[in-house]
């Protein structure tokens, strides 16, 4: 999630679907957490060697969400909205798939986001998959946005339309500690040359 939505808004960005459609996704969710318990299988020539079914476990718990957005995109825009809220995380089935309930609000309270990241890994490919979920009008978001994580860093992209023009959309999360994390979500309109950064989303850790 996304305006982000690994974090965030998207009312224009993703063509979606009803919500029945994901009940195949969390049916193969469950079928990954039951792999899960069993030892890693060993990586397919050409594919990462290491299991990356933990990566978003530094996620699990109760954050604070400190967020920039920038609304208008690829347009030379540089005027940001920032939002404060929550970000709540929880595993599915005990195995590697994890749902996020996402609320903020901007700071002079006229707008808030509430919205659900579903993430879901292949143990196959060895890499992550990104769902942005709307339950409030049954809609699932698609496509999701597809990487791994490499040297503590997380990458994963997809390619949609937006405003008529094909662009690539990257996720990236680095940052990562016990107490804090950030991801940025991005935009190229040019193949991947340049990008453009459209949604900043710093993590803390809620104290107990």
């Amino acid at each position: 999630m996304s305006d982000n939505l690994e974090s965030g808004d998207n009312p224009t960005r993703r063509t979606v679907l009803a919500l029945t459609t994901a009940v195949p996704v969390l049916a193969g969710a469950t079928t990954a957490a039951a792999a899960s318990t069993q030892a890693p299988a060993a990586a397919p020539s050409g594919l990462p060697d290491r299991d990356g079914q933990n990566d978003f476990d530094f996620l699990i718990g109760d954050w604070s969400a400190h967020v920039r957005r920038l609304p208008d995109r690829l347009n030379g825009s540089n005027t940001w909205i920032a939002y404060e809220g929550t970000s709540n995380h929880r595993k599915l089935f005990e195995g590697p798939a994890n749902i996020e309930d996402f609320k903020v609000t901007s700071r002079d309270g006229s707008l808030t986001m509430h919205n659900q990241t579903l993430r879901l890994y292949n143990r196959e490919t060895r890499q992550w998959s990104i769902y942005l979920l709307d339950t409030a009008e049954g809609t699932l978001g698609l496509p999701p946005v597809i990487g791994e994580f490499k040297d503590g860093r997380g990458e994963l992209y997809d390619q949609e339309i937006f405003k008529g023009r094909a662009i690539f959309v990257r996720y990236q999360w680095f940052d990562i500690s016990p107490r804090a994390s950030r991801m940025e979500q991005a935009f190229s309109a040019d193949g991947g040359r340049a990008w453009e950064t459209n949604w900043i989303c710093e993590l803390s850790r809620n104290r107990p």
